[in-house]
């Protein structure tokens, strides 16, 4: 196994922060280890003695490693062989497959969200979905990077996914065709005198595909009536995070000064604090109305750039509220073919906000009224404080307040179907769009998003 594309991803949030491996004996059992570690030997050598069936030596150390692994917080894991692979081609973000991010939960394979592009979103695969089945065949508290292995295949081959959705009576079946998945991290388009720009995932030279598609967009508004930009949406939605680095280079481009985000860890080495430092001269937009874009699927980078931005008071966060993963990763090498991801430290917005569990709430919570199924599936919608294990936010914060954003909301009544006649596709993004309308002092225009 390689591990030199990971060394490009030394600072992830959503996945790991590369450090040297242990040097020490891993089979050492020294002073500090206490009388515990006895037991486990003990424990070891019963079932190697007694067990029914011969039971392989690596076997029983997995087990060992993955449940003292597992008793600390979802994120902090034992990766080998599949797992470690999954890593790395996460990072390199080229492969053949459906284009999906899929988790585990309670044995089931439960979609966090297909990638935009994708061959999975354009089959129509959701947020929420869970998988019961490929290509028939029954997947259930199986191994995750089992189900992984075998939705990943030759470009054009095909397989067919059962799935549930909340709000569904009856399960149904989709039949996607692989693809060769490319992610774009940066899209952007204009709508009218709007900018729309779409982060869908934090990778290398995010911050710079960012500033170069305001360029983009200000070339092309010129070219118009309108002559210039009335204001920016920055879509960070289902984005699952990714580099630390490139969320503060994002959130850089529209700070002229103070603080970013800080990280703490229980070991001094891991506190550290990013600040603005105008590498673009100041604020790109030069003070232009902004929008942020969240939801459920907005994780760790994305949570960096929402709370950034929405604490400087430099943008209306809108949507739903995010993932709440407010941790930071490291993955620490064994050997050449094994490693350990630990959880190492929390993250914390410019106000001193922890996102661990509670996330970013959004200034105005908007719904996604276009989609016939979203109140379903928001109801079923997995967050960090969902995880069993999770990491506690320090300020012990109530599972009640957590579940607010859930409650309808008396502003949003049109249905799916009545916005559907109306050509409107992408209520948030329309909702957003008309924000901006309104604050640049007119009518809100009716687009079709």
């Amino acid at each position: 196994m390689k591990f030199a594309p990971l060394v490009r991803a030394s600072l992830l949030v959503s996945a790991v922060a590369l450090l040297p491996a242990a040097t020490a004996g891993l089979a050492a059992v020294d002073a500090r280890s206490g009388p515990q570690f006895g037991k486990l030997l003990a424990i070891y050598q019963l079932v190697k003695d007694n067990y029914v069936d011969e039971v392989d030596d690596s076997k029983l150390l997995k087990g060992a490693i993955d449940g003292m692994l597992a008793s600390l917080d979802p994120h902090s894991t034992y990766l080998d062989g599949a797992s470690l692979q999954r890593i790395e081609t996460m990072i390199d973000g080229n492969y053949t497959g459906l284009g999906i991010s899929v988790v585990q939960e309670d044995g089931a394979v439960k979609v966090v969200s297909p990638f935009k592009g994708s061959p999975a979103e354009k089959a129509g695969i959701k947020a929420g979905d869970f998988i019961t089945h490929l290509d028939g065949v029954l997947y259930f508290e199986r191994d995750l990077d089992e189900a992984v292995a075998k939705m990943r295949g030759p470009e054009g081959s095909s397989i067919r996914l059962t799935l549930f959705r909340p709000g569904r009576d009856e399960p149904f079946d989709v039949t996607v065709t692989r693809g060769v998945i490319e992610l774009e991290p940066v899209t952007h388009e204009l709508r009218g005198d709007v900018g729309v720009v779409s982060v869908n995932e934090f990778s290398r030279n995010v911050g710079r595909d960012v500033n170069s598609a305001i360029v983009q967009l200000k070339q092309q508004v010129a070219k118009t009536p309108a002559g210039k930009l009335a204001g920016v949406v920055l879509d960070l939605r289902s984005n699952p995070g990714g580099s630390l680095d490139e969320a503060v280079a994002l959130s850089d481009l529209f700070l002229e000064k103070g603080d970013i985000v800080s990280q703490r860890g229980r070991v001094a080495g891991e506190n550290q604090f990013y600040r603005a430092e105008s590498v673009y001269r100041g604020d790109v937009l030069k003070g232009l109305p902004m929008i942020v874009l969240i939801d459920a699927g907005s994780a760790s980078a994305s949570e960096i750039v929402a709370g950034a931005l929405q604490d400087q008071h430099r943008a209306v966060v809108m949507g739903e509220r995010s993932f709440g993963k407010g941790s930071v990763q490291s993955l620490i090498g064994l050997d050449r073919n094994s490693a350990v991801k630990l959880t190492t430290a929390r993250y914390f917005t410019p106000a001193g906000h922890s996102v661990q569990e509670g996330g970013i709430d959004p200034d105005i919570r908007v719904p996604q009224l276009s989609d016939p199924d979203a109140k379903a599936r928001a109801e079923r919608a997995v967050r960090e404080s969902d995880l069993r294990g999770h990491l506690i936010n320090e300020a012990a914060l109530d599972d009640k307040e957590l579940e607010t954003d859930k409650q309808d909301d008396p502003r949003f009544s049109l249905t799916a179907e009545e916005l559907k006649k109306q050509g409107i596709k992408d209520f948030q993004l329309h909702y957003a769009i008309q924000t901006l309308d309104r604050a640049a002092g007119r009518p809100a225009l009716a687009r079709k998003n």
